[in-house]
This record gives structure tokens, sequence and C-alpha cells, in this order.
């Protein structure tokens, strides 16, 4: 292969990676987050989706990706109430809630998007990103990783955050014993359901976030539907991650590649059908599943509601 082309094409394949991953990053690291503290978000395919549509109509009539951000996280929020108010605080069953919660909002989204914009898919100018001086002018991963928009980097900033976190500080040793041994914590003097409605609050704010990504840097318009399963790859993503962000890092990166390889592919001339390329995350899943699985540990109280003075 000439040396130009295996330049456009690894840069390209680390582009599409970005794009891809940010979303799955976003979304597993809060996931993680639930499930650390006990709580199995399965609604987080609904925050996402709910993120995607709030902030690309946000970004839309207010014309600014800010805004769209903003507003993409707080409907994931907004979404993630209905869990925090019947599992995190009633102890309903977790699995239930997630699934109506994503079936709901699959169709409100779907109907609010032929509300506002009918049988039309509007499209949002492209983003800038931020170039980091001197990085950014690096051959071949240059521009491709570091001329990003701020949330790029902020997500990166924030599994190293949340892998300190975990292991260091107060917060994370409560988070770590509502979901491994919530009686210890309430013994201690803790709120198992308090520190299990923040975490899924904090799951909320960052699958919305990353599903308003996904729809403006990503897509740069809304398709209902949009997110096609990334919120259950995201759920895989936490399992497997046993409670390292740094690894939730890692398994986005290599779900993000597997969805951006079509781009890579067409540069060099060859042509993939759009349902192979669409099935490369899932078989990534099956294959990391099949590799890892058995050593990976979950919290002992995961997706189990928690009453006071039980043991």
């Amino acid at each position: 292969m000439d040396p130009a082309l295996a330049e456009t094409v690894l840069s390209a394949l680390i582009a599409g990676t970005v794009v891809a991953g940010v979303p799955l990053l976003l979304a597993a690291l809060g996931e993680q987050m639930s499930q650390t503290a006990g709580v199995l978000n399965i609604g987080i395919e609904g925050m996402m989706l709910a993120g995607a549509f709030g902030g690309f109509a946000a970004g839309y009539y207010a014309g600014s990706a800010e805004v769209g951000f903003a507003v993409g996280g707080l409907t994931g929020l907004a979404v993630a109430l209905p869990m925090i108010g019947l599992c995190a605080l009633r102890g309903a069953n977790q699995i239930a809630v997630g699934i109506a919660l994503t079936i709901g909002v699959q169709g409100i989204t779907a109907l609010m998007h032929h509300v506002l914009f009918a049988r039309t898919y509007p499209r949002l100018p492209a983003i800038d990103g931020a170039a980091v001086p001197l990085l950014s002018d690096l051959p071949v991963v240059g521009a491709a990783l570091f001329d990003r928009h701020p949330i790029v980097y902020g997500a990166i900033a924030l599994a190293a955050a949340l892998a300190w976190l975990y292991r260091r500080s107060h917060i994370g040793l409560n988070l770590r014993a509502a979901g491994d041994s919530p009686a210890s914590l309430d013994a201690a003097g803790g709120s198992v359901p308090v520190t299990r409605a923040w975490a899924a609050a904090f799951t909320g704010l960052l699958a919305g976030t990353g599903g308003a990504y996904m729809a403006i840097v990503g897509a740069g318009l809304f398709v209902p539907f949009m997110t096609g399963g990334a919120g259950f790859i995201a759920i895989v993503l936490a399992m497997l991650a046993r409670g390292r962000p740094i690894w939730v890092l890692v398994g986005a990166a290599v779900f993000g590649a597997s969805l951006s390889a079509t781009t890579a592919l067409q540069i060099v001339g060859v042509t993939v059908p759009t349902d192979l390329i669409q099935m490369l995350p899932f078989v990534a899943v099956l294959a990391m599943l099949v590799v890892l699985a058995r050593r990976t540990g979950l919290p002992a109280a995961l997706g189990r509601p928690y009453e006071r003075g039980s043991r």
C-alpha cells in the first residue's frame, strides 16, 4: 500500500474510533458507577436516545452545540428520575423499570421528532475542535486525536478521575459498599438509597451527554432509534471492566474502532455491506464475553433492592 494512503487510512480509522467511541465511553462510565453502587441500569439505552434527541433539538433551535450538550445531559438525567425514584429509593425491580424506560423513550422520541421535523432530517453544521498546541500537528494521530471537541478530552480525563475516586476516596468506598455490602454501609451511618440515587443520576447525566455527542458531533442529525443498541453495549462494557474505568476507556476504543472500520475500508476501495459493519460491535461484545466473562466480578448486591435492617 502507498505510504500516503496508509497514513490516510490510519488517520481516518483513529478519527472514526474517537467519534464512535466517546458516546460509549461516557455511557459506560456512568453505567459503571451505577453498577458499583448496586443498580443495574438497563434504561441507559433510553437515556442515551433521549439525550440524542434533546441535544440535537436544543442545538438546532439554539444554534449552539454547547447548549445542545447541556440539554442532552439534562434530558438523560430527567429520564433517569424514574430509575432513581422507583429503584434506588423504593426498591422496585431494576430490570423491569429499565426496559420500560427504554421502550417508552424510543416511542416518545420518535413521536417528538415527527412533531417537530415531520419527515425531514435537518442537519447541524460541523463542530470545530479544540486543537492541542504542538500535539495537533503530529503526523497521522495529530488531527485525529488532538483536534477534537473538549468533551472528548473531558471524557478521557473523567475515566482517570473515576479510577482515582473508586480506589482512593471516601465517596468511592461508599459506592463500593452500596454495591457489595449495603448492610455495612447502613451500619456505618451511610445511606444506601441516597448513594444509589446519585449514582443513577450521574449515569443519566453521562448517558444523555453521550447521546448528544452521537447526534451533534457523530451524525450531525437525529434519526429515531439512532443509538442502535449502544446503551446495551455500554452495560456489557461496564460489566467486563470490573470496576476499572481505564478498562472502560480501552473497551470503548475497541468498539469505536469496529464501528469506524467501514470508513477506512472505503478509503482503500473495499466495499463492505452496511449490515456487516453494524454487526461488528456485537461480534466484539460476544468475543469479549467469551474471553473475559469468567473473570468478570460483579458487585454482590447488584440489582438487589435493599431494605434497612436486612442482611
